[in-house]
């Protein structure tokens, strides 16, 4: 067992951290049970439908079709396609966090760190190669690695380091490893360099390997 949990959620809906911030003095909007399920069976239609067709595949009248709604519905939702996006990727990141501090093996809190640490590159590759645009959108700006989504992501993998036994200052080393998850680069290695995400999640695996391998402790 890893030694890492975040607990079990203490309701349907886990304290997760969204991509967009709040403006000040706002609150986020309280949604009725049945309204938010209904949102997330939409966005959960949306993102198969990214994952088959690509971003461009994704249209109000697309997504409508799939998810057996009016294409009014969906715009009374979302406003628009650049709405239904935001949301998307909303979506998208609250579910990954979802299934790394709660979700099942490997990724979930009952495997070992090591494991985890893979299976959380991995399954970040997959999310940013269908949404890849969205997730550059969303790195931009100094700002996002004081906290939010980002915070998360390395205290996460922090603790994973820790549990693995991984010495030296563990912030840096977990800023160095998520570099290389970075929507820019890794679309930018799909895209240009050619490289399919199996191999750069091959990559990614070596890499936490040889960081939490006993030669890499030696002082």
């Amino acid at each position: 067992m890893s030694g890492v949990s975040y607990g079990t959620p203490k309701s349907d809906e886990p304290p997760l951290l969204p991509i967009g911030q709040l403006l000040p003095g706002s609150a986020e909007p309280v949604e009725r049970a049945d309204a938010a399920r209904n949102r997330a069976l939409l966005l959960d239609a949306a993102q198969q439908l990214v994952r088959e067709h690509g971003v461009d595949g994704l249209t109000m009248d697309a997504l409508a079709k799939r998810a057996g709604v009016g294409k009014g519905t969906v715009f009374r939702r979302f406003g628009n396609r650049t709405g239904l996006m935001l949301a998307l990727l909303d979506h998208s990141e609250q579910k990954f966090q979802a299934s790394f501090m709660f979700g099942p093996a490997p990724l979930g809190p009952a495997a070992e760190p090591v494991d985890r640490l893979i299976a959380f590159g991995r399954t970040r590759l997959l999310d940013i190669e269908v949404e890849g645009d969205l997730h550059r959108a969303a790195e931009q700006g100094d700002a996002r690695f004081g906290g939010g989504p980002y915070g998360l992501h390395k205290a996460h993998v922090q603790l994973l380091l820790q549990a693995a036994g991984v010495r030296g200052s563990l912030p840096l080393i977990a800023d160095s490893l998520l570099a290389t998850l970075t929507a820019a680069l890794v679309t930018h290695q799909i895209d240009a360099l050619g490289f399919t995400r199996d191999q750069i999640g091959d990559n990614w695996e070596w890499l936490v390997r040889r960081v939490v391998s006993p030669a890499a402790q030696v002082e």
